[in-house]
């Protein structure tokens, strides 16, 4: 009888079956990706505790406003200086972007590198801006000198 009514809505079974992977995933997803998705206010802690902040939107992006005194690196600049990034290897380094997504995929290929304590902002800078949080701005070097006067 079930197997029956298994075979009539297939369809039905097999979607059940990608939910439940899903779900899986999302719950053990940071333990097998090797670095650890925080949200702003874990960010905030991570900072305030001396982590590297690794921001890897593009320029334009990051002149918008960026978090702390982060280094702005694009992800084909962090593939192609891994080696020159090794010194901040054991230390809790903080990676984010616009929303999220490139700044995961970075997240892996540090932690593939050897990096330790890898953490991915959840949402990026939108998630860091909802929760009132504040960015800074470049400075450019005509402000810098009429502050210096």
């Amino acid at each position: 009888m079930f197997i029956e009514f298994v075979e009539e809505q297939i369809l039905l079974f097999v979607a059940l079956g990608v939910i439940i992977a899903m779900l899986v995933m999302s719950y053990f997803g940071d333990k097998l990706s090797g670095f650890q998705t925080v949200s702003a206010e874990e960010a905030v802690r991570l900072y305030n505790n001396g982590a590297w902040v690794l921001d890897v939107r593009t320029d334009a992006e990051y002149k918008s406003g960026f978090i702390g005194e982060a280094v702005n690196l694009t992800p084909s600049e962090v593939s192609s200086q891994l080696e020159s990034l090794k010194s901040h290897q054991a230390e809790n380094v903080l990676v984010y972007c616009q929303s999220g997504a490139r700044s995961a995929s970075v997240a892996k290929q540090l932690v593939k590198a050897g990096f330790t304590k890898v953490h991915n902002l959840s949402g990026g800078v939108m998630s860091w801006r909802n929760a009132g949080l504040p960015l800074n701005k470049v400075v450019s070097k005509k402000k810098q000198k009429r502050g210096a006067k």
